[in-house]
């Protein structure tokens, strides 16, 4: 059974048993709409990004290094890891699977001996325009029907939601709002 999720109470139009629109909301999530919301929304991104670029040999995240890569040129690995937020673990794997693939390789940084450069092949160069048509269309399906101002409402509005988090990664609130009292 889906439960209302809207501030409203009403379930998304087309939610219900096999719709791909909307999961469960469980009573026990009540306390947090907006979170719900957006895992619900991250889920169905990450969805339709997977499917636009598993069409050009790209697994969700890979294009994200790449774009930074075309922009930058070579980085050093662990640049990669702090431009995206990301651990080092995820990363290797990351450019390991997109060495394998051709779209990157690695070599030697002449300044430091210890370190290695990531950068694009000539064959990620031809993928460019590819990556960025799917970054589009995924564009066009997340603000369909939406009006220029509820765009940039929607934009400033996911911005404040990630300054909000960001500031709680750096003060995190207490675990125990009543102090433990």
């Amino acid at each position: 059974m889906t439960r209302p999720t809207s501030a409203t109470g009403r379930t998304p139009a087309g939610a219900g048993p096999g719709a791909g629109v909307s999961l469960p909301v469980p009573a026990s999530a009540g306390g947090g709409p907006i979170s719900h919301a957006i895992f619900r929304l991250a889920r169905l991104h990450r969805m339709h990004a997977g499917q636009l670029l598993r069409r050009i040999g790209l697994h969700p995240g890979q294009e994200l290094v790449m774009m930074h890569l075309w922009e930058l040129g070579a980085q050093r690995q662990t640049d990669l890891v702090r431009l995206l937020d990301s651990d080092a673990a995820t990363m290797t794997r990351t450019v390991q699977r997109l060495e394998q693939a051709g779209f990157v390789r690695r070599r030697p940084s002449p300044t430091d001996k210890r370190a290695s450069l990531v950068e694009p092949t000539a064959a990620s160069l031809a993928l460019r325009r590819e990556v960025e048509q799917s970054w589009s269309r995924l564009e066009d399906l997340v603000a369909a029907g939406l009006t220029a101002d509820e765009r940039t409402a929607a934009l400033h509005t996911l911005e404040r939601l990630e300054q909000n988090l960001a500031q709680a990664s750096v003060d995190p609130p207490d675990a125990d709002p009543d102090g433990g009292k």
